[in-house]
């Protein structure tokens, strides 16, 4: 398949569409996070609790994009918004597994909780379609920023699935100790998303710019994120 050189136009266009699409987002993960931690402390649920913060570190994930996609040259803040975002998973990932932790060695036990299960229902809805827009604008500008947001986002959907299956085995079997054991699985996934984009490993999912033949076939990446490398 062949590329073409966005055009400025068509540049600036992409990057209004990343900011909208972080504005999006943060706006549901703020109401996202606000019901799930609600429910999560009636509930007694880790696991709830532990998707309510992780809406919270999409909301700051959402809040770097905007801080980088608000600069006139947005491709100048592309790596240190991936080591922010990448900062927000860790910090995630120890509270949850301190809380997780704590449920299971104390014996504490999760009351069944439909708005949780609502919750995560609604986001298995509107959080793919995120994720489909994210990564189609990212890899057309080329922005490593927008897919580590995209994959954050995706995440948020596998948390989404994990979280219902807990909620569910705990309210139809008793099985209490799935929520805390789902809380260990989101703070798995976490802890792998943050060293990915400390690492600048969504670099490699750029689209390259074509390279004109007299300057030699090296692709040049399309952003701040990558070397640009030239014979």
């Amino acid at each position: 398949m062949s590329l073409s050189v966005l055009t400025p136009e068509r540049r600036a266009a992409l990057s209004r569409r990343s900011l909208w699409l972080a504005y999006a987002t943060a706006g549901y993960n703020l109401v996202e996070g606000l019901v799930a931690l609600a429910a999560g402390a009636a509930a007694s649920s880790t696991a709830l609790i532990g998707f309510g913060l992780d809406s919270f570190v999409e909301v700051s994930s959402a809040a770097v994009l905007i801080w980088q996609f608000r600069s006139r040259v947005p491709e100048d803040r592309e790596r240190l918004a991936l080591r922010l975002i990448g900062v927000s998973f860790f910090a995630l990932a120890a509270w949850v597994v301190l809380d997780a932790g704590r449920s299971l060695l104390s014996g504490g036990e999760a009351d069944s909780s439909p708005v949780g299960i609502g919750i995560a229902l609604a986001s298995l809805v509107v959080m793919p379609l995120l994720v489909r827009a994210k990564r189609r604008t990212g890899r057309e500008l080329g922005s490593a920023t927008v897919l580590a947001d995209s994959t954050q986002t995706m995440l948020c959907t596998y948390l989404s699935a994990v979280l219902l299956v807990g909620l569910v085995l705990n309210a139809a079997v008793g099985w209490s100790w799935a929520d805390p054991v789902a809380a260990l699985v989101i703070a798995g996934v976490a802890v792998k998303e943050g060293v990915e984009a400390w690492r600048g490993e969504h670099c490699e999912d750029c689209a390259p710019l074509p390279v004109d033949p007299a300057n030699g076939p090296a692709p040049v990446c399309a952003d701040g994120c990558c070397a640009t490398e030239h014979p």
